[in-house]
């Protein structure tokens, strides 16, 4: 009788082709558009425990400030979270490299003091949930970092934005949607935003649909 082969399961989250193409143009974005100074500003000021979301290639790793005690990185895709794995081991702060999903993080609630959503949010399966996932895990007054692309200010840009979500723009991009509200998003969750600016990437020169991005900070509510 011939033995059947045991079936590898499935990563909820498989782009593999994607994050090949991610890990090449991140390394780009970020010497090219100025992407490192945005995850340096980004990351100031963190402490304590700090879980990131979506963590891709690792990008964010070298910036973290030493006065946090541990990273704790969520990565989906397992490309990706192989190629995290390698740069976490280069790292000035201890930075744990985990599988799983932003709408069922796998740890414990009111656990960390910071939370990082970075290009992140335009590609989960659900937003909403993924938020309150992030909203359980911060302690009351913890704090979410957030740097994403969103919808376009202008009307014939966002109608672009929303033709692009519903045809070949996630299917192109590891489920990326170009047309989704961050800021709403956050705030629908229960943060109140703190701070936050608006800026296009790249700066000057053509829009691309996912050129236009916000970065700032959130409180979760300290009751």
């Amino acid at each position: 009788m011939p033995l059947r082969r045991k079936r590898v399961p499935q990563d909820p989250v498989h782009h593999p082709l994607f994050a090949r193409f991610y890990a090449r143009m991140s390394v780009q974005a970020d010497t090219r558009a100025g992407v490192a100074e945005l995850r340096e500003e980004l990351l100031s000021g963190l402490s304590g425990r700090v879980i990131e979301i979506g963590a891709g290639n690792g990008r964010n790793f070298s910036h973290y400030p030493r006065a946090v005690s541990e990273v704790v990185a969520v990565e989906p895709e397992r490309t990706l979270r192989r190629l995290a794995v390698r740069t976490a081991l280069r790292a000035d702060v201890p930075v744990d490299v985990v599988p799983g999903v932003a709408e069922a993080l796998p740890v414990k609630s009111e656990a960390f003091d910071g939370a990082v959503a970075s290009l992140v949010l335009c590609s989960v399966r659900d937003l909403a949930r993924s938020l309150a996932e992030v909203h359980r895990v911060l302690r009351p007054g913890g704090e979410l970092r957030f740097f994403e692309h969103g919808l376009a200010p202008g009307p014939n840009m966002a109608s672009f934005q929303r033709v692009l979500d519903r045809t070949v723009w996630p299917r192109l991009c590891g489920g990326c949607h170009t047309a989704r509200d961050p800021l709403a998003a956050i705030e629908a969750a229960g943060f109140r935003i703190v701070r936050q600016r608006s800026l296009r990437i790249p700066e000057r020169g053509p829009a691309f649909p996912d050129s236009y991005c916000v970065i700032g900070s959130a409180r979760r509510s300290p009751v």
